[in-house]
């Protein structure tokens, strides 16, 4: 964790920069600073303009300062994308203790252990994820420490990214004047409080629909499963309804947040305003159910786009836990209704359940700060954070911040 009982989460999106500060207290969690910033320089999930975003950042940061009265100096980034990638591993170690109980170091080598195989140069490490713990030869352990046993073996995903599109990450951090406590993958955090554990077991499918992509997370026996990502989101509905109403860009994003519905048959038939148009000074009557009109189909594509994508990633059959939708898009009123229609499986729209940020764009702000806190145990014991102007290379410092969740 950061300094004493404080995690500061980055959530760097498409349309919005987010850093939420998180007061933990035991098994309590508590939001006690929200900043945001417009992530101008973000396009379709990837950096496209650093100097943007690192103002961006600086924005976010400020306005979360300025709420709660602190100085921030480092925080948990979320790493997500479709450079993300998982492999399977397995690590085997040798209980160390002469008592022969697991300890904490005995569950990080382990872990070290899983972590030794071969990568392209142009991937990194961002975490390992360990599906099942292994104590002489008894399977299924989700937590092995305090039981005895000589042999400690571990099946996990090793989950890689792109080490450009990290840096890059990286890099407006670090000119915003922050350091990086850790890397945390945003599926990871935002199924920690997302999903219930039962979901997890059974088998769930969470999805983000996002800005500029839709991330799709597989859960299967209480672990991470598979990760993809689809280049479709919420900006491509915007665009549709700036051509179709023939007005600003910025003009269609306020109007579908405030009168967007997912299905023409659930919009209200007597729901009116007005659009101011380009190229004209006058403004267009225009009703819900005309704007549903426009919204509809592309929604309607975007799920035929994740059933297909579930179906190719050899998820067969029927979901238990269905599906779980989250991120900007998911606010849009309606849209459970349209998404079990279209997914042929039940659909519930995750909201943190945090005074301020009970909004469905913040799950992954808030999970990162409840998966971090959760997972805080797996943290190497000598890690020191990094500091700015330090001596080692930018390879070896995000290799040290790696560290924190190995």
């Amino acid at each position: 964790m950061t300094k004493g009982d404080i995690i500061v989460s980055l959530d760097v999106g498409t349309s919005k920069i987010r850093i939420i500060i998180g007061e933990v207290t035991g098994s309590n969690l508590n939001v006690i600073g929200v900043g945001t910033a417009p992530g101008d320089g973000i396009r379709q999930g990837a950096i496209v303009d650093i100097d943007t975003t690192v103002q961006a950042i600086r924005e976010a940061v400020e306005h979360a300062e300025r709420m709660v009265g602190v100085h921030i100096q480092a925080a948990y980034v979320g790493v997500s994308g479709s450079h993300i990638a998982l492999q399977s591993s397995h690590g085997v170690v040798a209980v160390s203790s002469p008592d022969r109980e697991i300890t904490e170091d005995d569950v990080d080598r382990v872990l070290q252990a899983a972590r030794v195989m071969a990568l392209p140069p142009e991937r990194e490490i961002v975490d390992v994820v360990p599906k099942e713990y292994i104590v002489d030869g008894l399977e299924g352990i989700t937590d092995p420490r305090g039981m005895i046993g000589v042999r400690l073996e571990v099946d996990a995903h090793i989950i890689t990214g792109s080490r450009t599109v990290i840096h890059n990450l990286v890099r407006c951090v670090e000119r915003a004047e922050m350091e990086i406590a850790g890397l945390v993958l945003l599926p990871l955090a935002a199924g920690s409080v997302a999903l219930s554990p039962d979901e997890k077991k059974l088998g769930v499918v969470l999805v983000d629909l996002g800005a500029g992509a839709t991330t799709i997370s597989v859960f299967e026996r209480g672990a991470l499963a598979g990760v993809s990502v689809l280049p479709v989101g919420g900006d491509y509905v915007t665009n549709d309804i700036a051509i179709g109403l023939r007005t600003q860009t910025d003009v269609a994003e306020k109007i579908k947040s405030k009168h967007g519905w997912a299905m023409v048959t659930l919009a209200p038939r007597d729901e009116r305003f007005k659009v101011p148009r380009i190229g004209n000074q006058d403004e267009k009557d225009v009703s819900a159910q005309e704007l549903a009109a426009i919204i509809e189909p592309r929604l309607q594509e975007m799920f035929f786009l994740v059933r297909q994508e579930i179906e190719r990633m050899g998820v067969a059959g029927e979901i238990p836990g269905g599906y779980v939708l989250y991120g900007g898009v998911s606010a849009t009123r309606g849209i459970d209704k349209l998404a079990e229609h279209e997914l042929a499986a039940p659909v519930r729209v995750a909201v943190p359940e945090f005074l301020g940020v009970r909004d469905t764009s913040f799950v992954n702000g808030v999970g990162i700060i409840r998966y971090v806190a959760n997972h805080s145990y797996r943290r190497a014991v000598d890690h020191q954070p990094a500091r700015k102007g330090a001596s080692p290379g930018l390879i070896r410092r995000i290799k040290s911040w790696f560290a924190d969740f190995m």
